[in-house]
């Protein structure tokens, strides 16, 4: 008996060997490095826009100017708790500042922190991991013309087991995977590829729709064979619609219908965007119209899912 429990004890210390060493952070790699390059803050702007950064981290109901200062502090409630995004402004003490091209590179793809922590995936870093390194680079550099704010966020409000960060490392294994989520579909013409990759790069990438409208399974991954197919509010109020082909909100759209609805906020019969969609739309507004059009495409090509409110 005492052997037995010798023998149980040492297999579970090796399994948790080997658990804190696949749990670990991981970093880019020199390849990922290399592809970094100084940014424009013109070009940054765009990105800037289309990541939807002031949603999360300017304050709450901030109009004009007040979208630049991000300094964090929202309450974002989910069925694991309550996450507060951080300050990401440029205070050197309580944001983001100090950080190098390279720390904020890690943070986006890989939700790792300079110190080397797992960032929780309330931070969309598994739709940013598909970002470009121009884009990535682009996007800090617009970062850095903007104003500083000073004073940290809260922490999160997290119960056991969900505060353990290490154990996001395992996450990451099971669910970022910067590879596309949806293929090219057959038959497209080159000018129909490009739309189509660009509408799949912005949507799946920089976007990061399908943080929101793909329904998540028991560890709060996404399900990717219901990709973009509507979900329950993480705040347990409402459903957050299917944007497929067949979702019964847009199945009658046209391409052309999407597009107007993302420029304007207004569907085709006149009802107007609401609830936390009013954020998206605004900043997909400041897009180029090609960009509008190329999200639009991708939508339409999109596998269908069944809606179940149908």
């Amino acid at each position: 008996m005492r052997k037995v429990l010798i023998v149980l004890v040492l297999l579970a210390g090796l399994a948790g060997l080997v658990a804190w060493i696949l749990s670990a952070p991981t970093r880019m790699g020199a390849g990922e490095l290399a592809a970094l390059k100084p940014g424009d803050p013109v070009r940054g702007e765009q990105v800037f826009w289309a990541g939807g950064c002031s949603a999360c981290h300017a304050a709450k109901g901030a109009e004009g100017e007040g979208k630049f200062r991000l300094g964090g502090g929202l309450r974002l409630k989910t069925p694991f708790g309550v996450f507060v995004p951080p300050n990401i402004s440029t205070s050197q003490r309580d944001g983001i500042g100090a950080w190098s091209l390279a720390d904020f590179a890690n943070a986006l793809t890989h939700g790792t922190s300079p110190d080397g922590r797992n960032y929780y995936p309330a931070f969309p870093y598994t739709s940013y991991a598909r970002m470009s390194g121009q884009d990535l680079g682009d996007l800090f550099a617009f970062l850095k013309t903007l104003p500083a704010v000073e004073g940290k966020a809260p922490g999160h409000d997290l119960g056991f087991p969900f505060n353990f960060r290490r154990g996001l490392g395992l996450w990451k294994r099971l669910y970022l995977d910067p590879a596309p989520v949806v293929a090219r579909p057959d038959g497209l013409v080159e000018a129909g590829l490009a739309l189509f990759d660009r509408g799949r790069y912005l949507v799946e990438g920089p976007g990061h729709c399908g943080e929101c409208h793909t329904t998540r399974d028991a560890f709060g991954g996404p399900v990717l064979t219901a990709w973009l197919g509507g979900a329950a509010a993480p705040d347990g109020e409402g459903r957050i619609p299917n944007i497929t082909p067949t979702g019964k909100d847009i199945a009658t759209w046209s391409a052309a219908d999407i597009a107007y609805y993302l420029e304007s906020g207004f569907t085709p019969d006149y009802d107007t965007v609401g609830g936390d969609m009013v954020h998206v739309q605004e900043n997909i507004a400041r897009l180029p119209a090609s960009d509008r059009e190329a999200i639009a495409a991708y939508l339409k090509a999109v596998p269908p899912v069944a809606d179940p409110a149908r």
